[in-house]
């Protein structure tokens, strides 16, 4: 697969995200939202930052048992209940998906919800993978 990570200089410079991302390859691989549920089905920790965090890791987990790896990744969404708390903790947020995913963006949008399937779920992630 190759991509292209586009962000036109006359739009405001991404922080955390690519504008665009222009992907090629053989194989597309949509990603189901995942929460931070553990693997009994329970929905694990207290924070947003805890939760964000497992969220990520079973995001990347679905991705890897369909072959791909992060850089892979073309677009994400972010579900969350409280887009300011989720704003207060952007920074600590930022640094646990770069130790997680790196610093290959892609497309994302964060979305501010009721809530999720799970009431005690603060964030959702969901997302798409162009494969080789």
């Amino acid at each position: 697969m190759s991509t292209e990570r586009v962000n036109p200089p006359e739009l405001s410079p991404p922080a955390g995200f690519s504008h665009a991302v222009v992907a090629s390859g053989s194989r597309v691989v949509f990603l189901a939202g995942q929460t931070a549920l553990d693997a009994d089905g329970k929905v694990v920790g207290r924070t947003l930052p805890e939760q964000f965090e497992r969220a990520l890791t079973n995001l990347l987990a679905a991705l890897a048992a369909a072959g791909g790896t992060p850089s892979d990744l073309a677009r994400v969404t972010v579900y969350a209940t409280d887009v300011e708390a989720y704003r207060a903790h952007a920074s600590e947020l930022g640094r646990l998906w770069r130790e997680s995913a790196g610093r290959d963006y892609p497309a994302m949008a964060v979305v501010q919800v009721v809530r999720l399937w799970d009431s005690e779920a603060m964030v959702e992630l969901d997302g798409f993978a162009v494969l080789p």
